[in-house]
């Protein structure tokens, strides 16, 4: 790695340490189904995100709930304290898409169809309200 490649990794490492998030790979369902649930809570207050998930009919708010409290438990652990209500929000959360698994599907006529399985990557951030924002 060259020096001005250590340096910006040295950099963005420095930046993530401020930075309060949680990253789930490899989900099984297609992203665009994860971004109609992510687009639901983007830049929610945490404890109101979490209930909306709750009572989300859809498959993946499960997935993303998991992964909304192991960001809020990321953030417990580096700031030393408990989360309070109304303290935390959702400040950035988006969805990317992962491997896509291919198969295929006999079809009539000796001919096969092809399925893909898609999955996807979800980044949640939180972040903690100023006094002044309050």
């Amino acid at each position: 790695m060259g020096a001005r490649k250590h340096k910006m990794a040295e950099s963005i490492k420095e930046a993530k340490k401020s930075q309060y998030f949680a990253t789930f790979r490899n989900i099984p369902s297609s992203p665009r189904k994860m971004r109609y649930v992510a687009d639901l809570v983007r830049g929610m207050e945490v404890s109101k995100a979490l209930a909306t998930l709750k009572f989300c009919s859809k498959d993946a708010s499960k997935d993303l709930e998991k992964l909304l409290r192991s960001a809020i438990a990321n953030w417990e652990q580096k700031n030393d304290s408990k989360a309070e209500n109304g303290e935390l929000y959702i400040s950035k959360i988006f969805v990317n898409e992962g491997a896509t698994l291919k198969r295929m599907r006999p079809a009539p006529q000796g001919r096969g169809y092809r399925i893909r399985k898609r999955s996807n990557h979800v980044t949640i951030f939180v972040d903690a309200k100023s006094n002044d924002e309050k």
